[in-house]
């Protein structure tokens, strides 16, 4: 069994990446657009967009990069005391659908190290309308959860909910899912196996929530209302996210940064 490490998470990454660009291909009969960006000072990644028949616009973003945390980050960051060299890598994942019938759905999931190891990363997506498999999408997830640890799903969910939050709105910026980070239970081949189980399981929501809801018909007030909530998408990623920053603060991609801009908001 390989041993968990950087290489093997990266490996995992690129994998989970071709399988979903692949699946989504197939559902929405458009081609992705991929372009390859480099990372100062080490390392680059990999950009995926489409703007298709289903989704309107949509990203699936890989990055494998290396460097050193700023005096302004390190204070912020675990195992960064004494040195604050950093190699992380991860996939992240932005779908906002052309019908407001679909929701806007998100993942991420990446391995830091510094001279401590950790995974994070999570699930969340974001509905306009009443989503009618809300339920059943929150049992499934605390199913995966709960092959791993009983107590993931509620601490993760909870997480969710309070980080994807707009305090200036006081309102919750979707109906949530799980959100993990600093995972590191010294069994990282179990946390590994955790991460690889919500890539997994959000492959098959995203293929499954396409071909349910995909011929729905919708209306233009309906469209109105997805445009005025993707507005709160755009102000919580600005305002709030942490990846956006970090990404930013690292000197990310910028296009790849904010690939999870909706193509259209609007607000009242």
């Amino acid at each position: 069994m390989q041993k968990t490490n950087f290489f093997a998470a990266q490996e995992w990454f690129e994998f989970l990446r071709e399988e979903l660009i692949k699946e989504i291909e197939l559902i929405d009969g458009k081609r992705f657009i991929i372009s390859n960006w480099k990372h100062k000072p080490r390392g680059g990644g990999k950009s995926s967009k489409i703007l298709g028949n289903i989704i309107e616009k949509g990203g699936v973003n890989i990055s494998s990069v290396s460097g050193k945390f700023t005096d302004k980050m390190k204070d912020k960051i675990p195992g960064t005391k004494n040195d604050p060299s950093y190699k992380a890598t991860g996939i992240s994942v932005v779908l906002h659908p052309l019908s407001p019938k679909i929701p806007s759905m998100h993942f991420n999931t990446r391995f830091l190290q510094t001279e401590q190891i950790w995974f994070g990363g999570g699930i969340d997506i974001t509905p306009c309308l009443p989503f009618e498999y809300e339920k059943k999408y929150h049992l499934l997830l605390k199913d995966m959860c709960d092959k791993f640890d009983k107590n993931y799903y509620s601490k993760y969910k909870k997480w969710c909910d309070d980080y994807f939050f707009l305090p200036h709105r006081n309102e919750p910026r979707g109906i949530g899912g799980i959100f993990f980070d600093y995972l590191n239970t010294k069994n990282l081949e179990k946390d590994f196996e955790f991460v690889k189980e919500t890539g997994i399981f959000f492959k098959n929501f995203v293929i499954n929530t396409l071909n349910q809801l995909k011929d729905e018909k919708w209306t233009s007030e309906e469209k109105e209302i997805q445009l005025i909530k993707r507005s709160r998408y755009v102000e919580f990623n600005l305002l709030h996210d942490r990846g956006t920053r970090f990404g930013l603060e690292t000197g990310g991609n910028i296009d790849a940064i904010l690939m999870s801009m909706p193509p259209l908001a609007k607000w009242e």
